[in-house]
C-alpha cells in the first residue's frame, strides 16, 4: 500500500512538473511575441517643421481638352494661409495650375485687390482686367473656379465679386457653390 502511495505521489509530481513547465513555456512564447508585435516604429529620416506644416489646398482649373472644372490639390505651407487664406487661393487660383492638363481661367493681367470675409460672404476685389474674358461660357466658368475653391474653407457660403471696389453688371450677384452658372 505504502508502494501504491509512493507512485502514486510521484505521478502527481511528475504531472504537475509537466504541467507547469507547459505554462511557463506558453508565457515566455507568448511575452516573446507580444515583444516582437509592438515594436516602436523609427522613421527613417526626421521630419522636418516645414513638413509639419504643410496641407493640402483644393483649386479649380479648366481641364484644357474638355474645357470643364476640375480640382487640383495642391499641398501649401499651412502657415501662409494663416492671415488671410481667402486671398491666398484667390491668388494661386491667378498663378494658375501646376498640372499641364488644366489651365487657368482669370485672365491675364488681373490684380488681386483685396479678400475680405464679412459673416460667411468672400468678398473678391479684382482690377479691371478681370473683365477682360472671352465669354459667357468663360465667365461662367471663371466664377464657378472662385467659388468652388473659396467654399472648400467651412466658413465660407457666399462669393461676391467686385471690381476696384464696386459692384459690376457683370458680376451683380452673390454667388453660391451650389448655384452653378
Amino acid at each position: 500500500m505504502k508502494k501504491n502511495k509512493k507512485t502514486l505521489i510521484a505521478i502527481l509530481v511528475i504531472i504537475l512538473i509537466i504541467v507547469a513547465g507547459c505554462i511557463i513555456f506558453n508565457n515566455i512564447s507568448i511575452e516573446k511575441n507580444s515583444e516582437d508585435e509592438y515594436q516602436d516604429y523609427t522613421p527613417q529620416q526626421e521630419i522636418s517643421d516645414e513638413q509639419m506644416r504643410q496641407t493640402k489646398i483644393v483649386l479649380y482649373f479648366a481641364n484644357s481638352e474638355t474645357g470643364e472644372l476640375e480640382a487640383e490639390t495642391k499641398v501649401v505651407d499651412a502657415n501662409t494661409l494663416i492671415e488671410n487664406p481667402y486671398k491666398e487661393l484667390v491668388e494661386l487660383l491667378i498663378k494658375g495650375p501646376q498640372s499641364s492638363k488644366l489651365k487657368k481661367l482669370i485672365p491675364d493681367g488681373t490684380i488681386l485687390n483685396e479678400v475680405k470675409l464679412e459673416n460667411t460672404c468672400a468678398i473678391v476685389n479684382f482690377s479691371n482686367e478681370f473683365l477682360n474674358y472671352e465669354n459667357d461660357e468663360t465667365k461662367a466658368k471663371i466664377i464657378n473656379s472662385i467659388v468652388n475653391t473659396l467654399t472648400n474653407l467651412k466658413e465660407v457660403q457666399v462669393v461676391r465679386i467686385l471690381i476696384n471696389g464696386e459692384s459690376n453688371e457683370n458680376f451683380a450677384e452673390d454667388y453660391v457653390k451650389n448655384k452653378m452658372l
